[in-house]
């Protein structure tokens, strides 16, 4: 049996956040993302510059017609940004909406990488960063990770059942790297008050489509 307006509202309020913390915005990690503008003095000649020079708008990194299709009844289209002191270095946008008892969450996270002396080549960076955020997403208890053919230059999708507030949530989290930047986008759902939970099939291929519109949106903006 269904529940009451404010039960609903309450669980809303407590799933609208990301169920995945992974660092891509918020990590307050000592790279030269963080710390070296690109093109700077501090880069070595020795080393390869960096691919690309500056991230899109987190933003619009998802088309508004794939937020609607993915995040049904979506609050705001336009999303909500992750706040960045370096929006040439990080950051992030997140979407979440509620149709019926179907919720839906959609984040993604950009983190792009600069060649400099004493830290390494801006693409040696973004591939330790890769394989950390791989490890990080598959810490979760009974998650599996595959890769993700045509998604960057290499990129794995790892899938998770989450149990929070006492509800079963699927996450779909697929990590990306292109060149030096690396991607992650997480999409999750679940059936509030007895719904039907959400086919993980469909969400893992929904997500793959996602970051693929991310990764792409990467290239796009250093024309």
């Amino acid at each position: 049996m269904h529940r009451s307006a404010p039960r609903i509202a309450r669980l809303l309020a407590c799933a609208a956040v990301p169920v995945l913390l992974i660092a891509g915005c918020s990590s307050g990690s000592d790279t030269s993302a963080n710390k070296t503008p690109s093109g700077s003095a501090s880069a070595s000649a020795s080393l390869a510059q960096a691919k690309f020079t500056k991230l899109p708008d987190p933003c619009k990194a998802i088309a508004q017609d794939t937020v609607k299709r993915l995040v049904p009844k979506v609050k705001d289209t336009a999303g909500t940004p992750a706040k960045s002191a370096l929006p040439d270095a990080r950051g992030g946008c997140s979407w979440n909406g509620l149709d019926g008892y179907q919720f839906r969450w959609l984040d993604v996270a950009l983190q792009r990488f600069d060649s400099a002396k004493g830290i390494g080549s801006a693409e040696d960076q973004a591939k330790k960063r890769f394989t950390e955020q791989v490890a990080a997403a598959a810490q979760i208890k009974g998650s599996t990770s595959a890769k993700a053919d045509g998604v960057g230059d290499q990129a794995t999708v790892v899938s998770a059942p989450v149990v929070k507030d006492k509800l079963q949530y699927q996450d779909e989290t697929v990590v990306a790297r292109t060149g030096n930047v690396i991607v992650i986008l997480s999409y999750n759902g679940a059936g509030f008050e007895d719904a039907k939970s959400p086919a993980a099939d469909q969400l893992l291929k929904d997500a793959v489509a996602a970051a693929k519109e991310a990764v792409a949106t990467v290239a796009a903006a250093n024309k």
